[in-house]
């Protein structure tokens, strides 16, 4: 059942007209923080909606922004089918940071504003890329198997993170932090970005072609947003320059990488495994994804954002961004 307060009249000229504010997913928003936010924002002149649970079919979507001239959502896809049939919509609130699951071209004709949760998660994306590379190289999941199962190391060794040179394709803030953290184990960082930042010179990372980093790299970790320039970007092509030995890890967005030519090299050997946490679509994923059955793969549900306190800091960039937008009407 949605929580929401009752439409409540203009009674002040520093309030705008009546406005309903719909968030379509609770994006970590507890019923009690919910009904609070409501009796907030019903001072402001606005009716808030915020519903418990999470669906993606463009009915309900569509039922639930209906009215709506804010709609706030997370990573659910808003195309064009569910736009184009919510008429008062001004502004998308996306709690989020990669946008490409908007239909910004359909936004930009109508006039739509959109703004995202820049910063809300770079710590947790940056800290769960290091997991996984720790991960792969010590074995962790397999050794856990191995033990519930009664065996032993089995004269398997792992490897160490120290000394090894990372590349990282996309030098943002997730890019950088997670370079930040992979110079502490002593790595030797080097980097590809369509511009080059002064903090990673700072730094003493490497800028290089993609190819140079692609050959030079005993861990590739992919940091960039999926756009119509990077789709595709990690291709059979790049993937041929690797090292036998090379482990691909990828915290950004799945569409980056050729996920079929990624099992391919990973079934035949020519990389040595993949750490994977997201994908063409979101999981859960479909039996034919050619990821499940590819060797040497630690494949994660799209969980890098999902911390309590990405959660906490990502609320309170949402409501920052509303209430600039209220301010400004």
């Amino acid at each position: 059942m949605a929580i929401f307060a009752k439409q409540k009249q203009k009674t002040d000229n520093s309030i705008p007209s009546y406005m309903k504010i719909v968030a379509v997913e609770p994006m970590g928003i507890s019923p009690e923080r919910a009904a609070e936010l409501a009796r907030k924002y019903e001072k402001k002149g606005c009716e808030l909606v915020v519903f418990p649970d999470r669906k993606e079919d463009e009915a309900t979507l569509v039922e639930r922004m209906k009215g709506a001239e804010v709609v706030m959502v997370s990573n659910i896809p808003l195309g064009r089918n569910v736009l184009e049939q919510c008429p008062e919509l001004k502004f998308l609130n996306v709690a989020f940071t990669g946008l490409d699951h908007i239909d910004q071209d359909y936004c930009s004709q109508r006039g739509i504003q959109i703004r995202n949760a820049s910063g809300y998660a770079t710590q947790a994306v940056a800290e769960l890329a290091v997991g996984m590379m720790l991960d792969v190289y010590r074995k962790m999941t397999p050794f856990d198997a191995a033990t519930r199962s009664l065996q032993g190391r089995n004269n398997i060794l792992g490897r160490e993170l120290c000394g090894k040179t990372v590349g990282i394709v996309g030098t943002g803030a997730i890019g950088l932090r997670t370079a930040q953290l992979l110079k502490v184990f002593g790595c030797q960082i080097i980097a590809y970005s369509r511009s080059q930042r002064q903090e990673a010179i700072d730094m003493n990372i490497e800028y290089t072609s993609l190819e140079e980093l692609m050959k030079r790299s005993d861990i590739i970790s992919l940091h960039t947003p999926l756009t119509k320039q990077t789709k595709g970007l990690i291709s059979s092509e790049m993937l041929a320059l690797c090292k036998p030995s090379a482990i691909v890890v990828n915290t950004s967005r799945g569409g980056v990488i050729d996920n079929k030519a990624l099992a391919d090299c990973l079934n035949q050997g020519r990389i040595a495994a993949a750490a994977i946490d997201v994908y063409d679509s979101e999981p859960p994923l479909k039996a034919d994804n050619p990821l499940l059955g590819a060797k040497n793969t630690l494949l994660l549900p799209h969980v890098a954002f999902a911390t309590r306190e990405s959660f906490d800091i990502r609320i309170d960039i949402i409501l920052q961004n509303l209430d600039q937008y209220i301010e400004s009407k």
